[in-house]
């Protein structure tokens, strides 16, 4: 079975992202921010729809794909418990590389937050971005996650069992001239790309988008824990609005952008 695959099968995506608000709460801020007003948004490599959902909920006719059966199923079904399976037009088995199931031009927006950092191959992400630039409209909005290479260093420097094989300085060397990082332990996230944050805008815009804004989902508050979190909540919802106001608007500070685990691209298709 493709590693990939397997990984999701096991792994808990929707219950990743209860458990760490901070990235979903910054992208779908900035995601609601530059959608348009309506319109047909494809959500590409889903998971099992937890974007979607909100998407569905604000009114969007959404398209869902991911490359895991388990998770496309698991998205359909939670469709149907909210109430929202009207909204989705459908739901598809695909690799990100091969979109041949959808129609050019299509979509007036599009997510890509998962599958760029899972293709290892330079064409992969090459036929991956050309796919969503196909299915886009010109003038349409798509926002796709990155995972940075300084994060994962920092990430291996300071657990190093817990990212085997970067638990030895040769590999660690390797990694960081590759950006592919492959699990030595059974179960874990794997068969990853991570790159370099100074390429992201220039490969985007190379596969025909402009580039709106590139911003870390994690924004200032990635080394927070919910005692912080719950500190600013108590001081009433008036500062803790102000709080997440300056999260959301620290978001695209450069000199932070190594430190979240995922970046958001924000760009329209030329």
């Amino acid at each position: 079975m493709n590693p990939i695959i397997q990984y999701y099968n096991q792994f808990d995506e929707w219950g990743r992202l209860d458990r760490e608000p901070l990235e979903f709460m910054v992208n779908w801020h900035f995601i609601r921010k530059y959608l348009p007003s309506a319109g047909r948004v494809l959500d590409n490599g889903a998971g099992p729809g937890k974007y979607a959902m909100e998407l569905a909920k604000c009114g969007y006719d959404v398209t869902l794909t991911d490359l895991t059966p388990k998770l496309v199923e698991m998205a359909r079904n939670k469709a149907g418990e909210l109430g929202l399976a009207e909204r989705f037009k459908d739901f598809h088995v695909a690799n990100a590389a091969d979109l041949n199931v959808l129609s050019s031009g299509h979509f007036d927006a599009a997510l890509m937050l998962g599958p760029l950092y899972h293709l290892q191959e330079k064409d992969e992400r090459e036929r991956a971005v050309d796919e969503l630039y196909r299915v886009t409209k010109s003038g349409g909005v798509v926002f796709v996650a990155f995972m940075t290479r300084i994060r994962h260093l920092m990430t291996s420097l300071s657990e190093p069992q817990m990212w085997r094989p970067n638990d030895n300085m040769n590999e660690i060397e390797s990694f960081m001239s590759s950006g592919a990082f492959n699990h030595t332990d059974e179960g874990r996230f794997t068969g990853v790309y991570y790159v370099h944050i100074d390429d992201i805008k220039p490969f985007m815009e190379s596969q025909g988008f402009e580039t709106i804004k590139l911003i870390g989902s994690s924004s200032i508050a990635g080394s927070l824990h919910n005692e912080q979190f719950d500190y600013w909540h108590s001081r009433g919802e008036e500062e803790y609005s102000r709080f997440m106001q300056l999260i959301y608007d620290q978001a695209d500070n450069i000199h932070t952008l190594g430190v979240s685990s995922h970046l958001l691209y924000i760009g329209i298709r030329k």
